[in-house]
């Protein structure tokens, strides 16, 4: 009952807020749905298929820079927002089937070093704008009508999400999602059932990598720019949190970590651009506050906020 009369008032709520808020808060806003679109997918490979990247921003940027290119080169821009969750899914699949042979740590570092190869391959191909990037890239339109303000810009990305969220909840309610249940408890339990465990691995990392390559041509659009900075490695490390923070294979655990680690890194950064602070304090505060919020997490709440607080509300009705 709380449920469905949470979601029509997180509806109303969402849709309000680019009509009351400012545009430095507007920024915040989109960034965050974007943050928590690629977090879904994070969520739902890690929780599902039990697999660690630490390469989403590669998808991310793959799906930026999709976007980019084909619309520089005279694509409309709805042609190059399809095609950027279309190839990042591709280069997942293309990427994915030798890595996926790997586990634990050893597939984390593996995606990892895929990033900073695709950092680097970016910022030597002169196609690509090398270090400087692609700059002016028109503004997302379809017909006559162009995305002009970031209100635009924040229903759009918040269109994404509910997209993003509700292809993921068809997935996991569908016969397949049964069987990635079963994957997430025991990988060799369900392939004794006949679950094809290393295709259905490969399918969610695919996945994942569509909703980051999603993201990513909506950002590119919202900003006009793109390069191989706009990506580091810390991004990647910021989805992990998210994912973990929320709750790992939970949809609204997805949202819930991005809007708190995303409220977080803005007050950080504020902290951080105080007179007399250095200037890599904003990096090393993210990374020392994202181990002590992971830590934290895992001693504390290792199944997530919404776990957590859908258990207690559970147990508080059952003593009522």
């Amino acid at each position: 009952m709380i449920g469905r009369v949470a979601v029509p008032v997180v509806a109303v709520v969402t849709l309000a807020l680019p009509a009351v808020l400012d545009d430095s808060a507007l920024a915040v806003y989109i960034l965050l749905g974007l943050a928590a679109m690629v977090t879904v997918g994070v969520s739902l490979l890690m929780g599902y298929a039990g697999q660690v990247s630490l390469g989403q921003g590669a998808f991310y940027g793959i799906g930026a820079y999709t976007a980019a290119l084909l619309t520089l080169g005279g694509v409309p821009p709805p042609a190059g927002l399809v095609a950027a969750p279309v190839v990042a899914a591709v280069s997942a699949l293309v990427v994915g089937t030798p890595l996926l042979r790997l586990r634990g740590h050893h597939l984390a570092f593996a995606t990892l070093a895929m990033q900073l190869i695709l950092l680097s391959v970016a910022g030597q191909l002169e196609f690509t704008g090398g270090d400087i990037g692609l700059q002016g890239i028109p503004q997302f339109g379809v017909g006559s009508w162009e995305a002009g303000g970031a209100a635009a810009y924040a229903y759009l990305t918040w269109g994404g999400l509910a997209l993003v969220m509700l292809v993921t909840r068809n997935v996991i309610t569908s016969r397949p999602g049964r069987a990635l249940r079963a994957l997430a408890t025991s990988e060799t339990a369900a392939a004794s059932a006949g679950i094809p465990v290393g295709r259905y691995k490969l399918v969610v990392f695919a996945l994942s990598a569509a909703f980051a390559g999603l993201a990513g041509g909506i950002y590119c659009y919202y900003t006009g720019y793109v390069a191989p900075g706009s990506f580091p490695v810390l991004i990647s490390i910021q989805y992990i949190v998210m994912a973990v923070v929320g709750g790992l294979g939970t949809i609204w655990g997805a949202v819930v970590g991005a809007t708190a680690i995303t409220l977080l890194v803005q007050g950080l950064d504020g902290l951080a651009t105080l007179p007399g602070m250095p200037s890599y304090a904003p990096t090393v505060l993210s990374y020392a506050v994202y181990a002590l919020v992971l830590i934290g997490m895992v001693l504390f709440m290792p199944r997530g906020l919404v776990p957590a607080l859908s258990r207690r509300r559970k147990n508080l009705s059952e003593r009522v």
